[in-house]
């Protein structure tokens, strides 16, 4: 399932709901992902200024992908 995301907070519960779906606990996807405990629960709460480098080792960890769209392309 496809989702468009507007913000950080977007990007922590899909965070979250995918790590629970997992069923992981935060300090295993830390281990699995290469981050501290300390970022997934900030990323998790939607902080703002997470390393975006950072931010792809998690959402790559748990699976995710990532696709922009510059404006005016339809998805396809």
């Amino acid at each position: 399932m496809s989702k468009r995301v507007l913000s950080s907070a977007e990007i922590g519960d899909i965070v979250r709901a995918t790590r629970k779906a997992q069923d992981l606990r935060q300090d295993e996807l830390a281990g699995a992902s290469g981050v501290g405990l300390r970022f997934i629960v900030d990323l998790e709460a939607g902080k703002p200024t997470a390393q975006i480098g950072k931010v792809l080792q998690v959402l790559q960890a748990l699976g995710c992908a990532v696709d922009i769209q510059p404006p005016g392309e339809c998805a396809r």
